[in-house]
């Protein structure tokens, strides 16, 4: 049976970096205007800077933060296949990332080498995470210094990647593929669209941190049916503090 110890599974949660786009610096603020312009698939031809920034600024690093990072890791206990599963939830984005990256330097010093494994996590997860410590002016963890590399030299693992068999055309949802696997996804009362709802409106991150690693679950979940070891009843083991 493949060991799966040196497999991080992450997901992340972001949020524009501020509310709305007047509490911006004036140069970030302009910025935005000239970003607005570009975001492609807006119905309004000549959309409201304002309104584009509190529906879509989350999901770019420039002008978002993290605000969870849920991760989890695989192990045989006695026979029974768990995954470990924690969040880390924070509004201080620093103090989040510099929580975890000791994180996985603990994974490096009991793994020595480590995959991070994720949904569409080579397009997004990844370099999110990346840019955000670049900003914050935190050294990157060794596993996460990927300037100059190859492609075929990044190791890290995308569930999405693994779905497409080489082809390059279409996005395909982790609940999607969930779905169409016969993965049971754990029910929830938001969806990735409404985070930033949450996170400003209701400063709730417990809720955001409950459906981020749900996510997180069902990423390990679906990386084994796509790897053909789908005997494995995985069974969830979350960690507090």
């Amino acid at each position: 049976m493949e060991q799966f110890g040196g497999i991080l599974f992450i997901d992340i949660e972001t949020v524009p970096v501020q509310q709305q786009l007047a509490h911006l610096q004036p140069g970030m603020q302009a910025e935005w205007v000239k970003k607005a312009r570009l975001i492609k698939n807006l119905t309004d031809p000549a959309p409201d800077p304002s309104t584009v920034f509190e529906e879509r600024a989350g999901i770019y690093s420039e002008f978002a933060k993290i605000v969870c990072i849920s991760f989890g890791n695989i192990h045989n206990d006695a026979g029974i296949w768990k995954i470990r599963l924690k969040s880390i939830a924070d509004d201080d984005e620093a103090r989040l990332l510099t929580n975890f990256a000791r994180v996985v330097d603990r994974m490096i010093a009991t793994y020595k080498d480590i995959r991070f494994c994720g949904h569409n996590i080579k397009e997004f997860d990844i370099p999110f995470i990346c840019r955000r410590f670049v900003i914050n002016n935190i050294p990157l963890p060794p596993c996460l210094q990927l300037s100059g590399k190859k492609p075929w030299e990044i190791t890290h693992i995308d569930t999405m990647e693994l779905w497409k068999f080489g082809d390059n055309k279409n996005f395909t949802s982790l609940s999607l593929l969930a779905q169409v696997l016969g993965i049971p996804s754990p029910k929830n009362d938001i969806d990735g669209s409404q985070v930033a709802g949450v996170y400003w409106n209701d400063h709730d991150l417990q809720r955001i941190s409950t459906y981020c690693i749900q996510d997180v679950y069902t990423t390990a979940k679906v990386y084994l049916r796509l790897k053909g070891t789908s005997g494995i009843d995985l069974v969830a083991d979350y960690v507090d503090g």
